[in-house]
């Protein structure tokens, strides 16, 4: 039993969506998935929700997001007639966004970045990661050590962090809902790729040889509308059908640059069937 506690490829934690995390981890909840919500966000932002209902279209709607969360969270730059009246060590203070969350996670997901999205994933949906610059394999081990210093670190884990990314996955979510602003292959799925060069220690179950196995991603990972741009990030491609509510951030739902990848989607990870081939 001892020996099981030490492997967090076996470990789960309670979440806030009311699916126990094994399942929402599993293949069968990604070919029959179920709509996600983390508990309470909605009803604690009931005025950004309503009205998002009354924007026309989603240029609108991410107008309305990014306004909002920078009233809630102190994130509009300061004027520089503001500036006299805030103490130097304020002045100074690196308030978290989500925007700096993800560019960062574009920059390097296994950077300090990558650590509290990965960090999130755990505390809202109960996933554990598997990789941060190297396998979360047995614990303890300099690896995780090095993971849970960089997650509750206060450069990109403070200012409510966790709070901004619940509602940036709740907007995501609706903004899916109402616009469809991507193609899908059935109602509740997205045709993705993801390029690999870790494939083998990533496979559960079949052979890259046969093109179809099972493959355990990190908790939360990036796929790409095309195979052409997941080539650029591996040597063997993968088809996944990743379900919707899974999704965090997909392109055009945000304005600006956010992420290096203008063809980048963030999802939460698991098992997932695939289709592999060979670039």
């Amino acid at each position: 039993m001892n020996d099981e506690l030490d492997q967090p490829s076996r470990w789960y934690a309670t979440n806030l969506v009311g699916v126990p995390a094994p399942l929402l981890a599993s293949t069968a909840f990604n070919a029959h998935p179920a709509p996600l919500h983390i508990a309470g966000v909605c009803e604690s932002h009931p005025g950004l929700f309503s009205l998002l209902e009354s924007s026309h279209d989603l240029v609108e709607a991410h107008d309305m997001f990014v306004h909002y969360l920078s009233i809630a969270f102190g994130l509009r730059k300061p004027e520089a007639h503001e500036l006299s009246s805030l103490g130097r060590a304020e002045q100074r203070r690196w308030r978290s966004s989500w925007r700096k969350l993800l560019q960062g996670w574009g920059m390097d997901a296994n950077g300090p970045a990558g650590a509290v999205l990965k960090g999130w994933v755990e505390s809202r949906f109960g996933l554990v990661p598997s990789f941060h610059k190297a396998p979360l394999a047995r614990f303890p081990s300099p690896a995780w050590v090095a993971y849970l210093q960089e997650k509750a670190a206060s450069r990109y884990n403070n200012n409510n962090i966790h709070q901004q990314l619940d509602l940036l996955f709740e907007f995501c979510q609706w903004a899916l809902r109402r616009y469809t602003p991507l193609p899908t292959t059935t109602p509740q799925h997205l045709r993705l790729w993801r390029g690999s060069n870790r494939c083998e220690e990533q496979i559960l179950a079949g052979t890259l040889q046969s093109r179809h196995c099972t493959v355990r991603l990190n908790n939360i990972v990036s796929f790409s509308l095309s195979p052409e741009e997941a080539s650029c990030f591996g040597d063997w491609v993968f088809e996944v059908q990743v379900p919707i509510c899974k999704v965090l951030v997909f392109p055009n739902l945000l304005p600006g640059q956010v992420l290096q990848g203008e063809q980048e989607v963030i999802a939460l990870g698991g098992d997932y069937e695939v289709m592999a081939r060979y670039e």
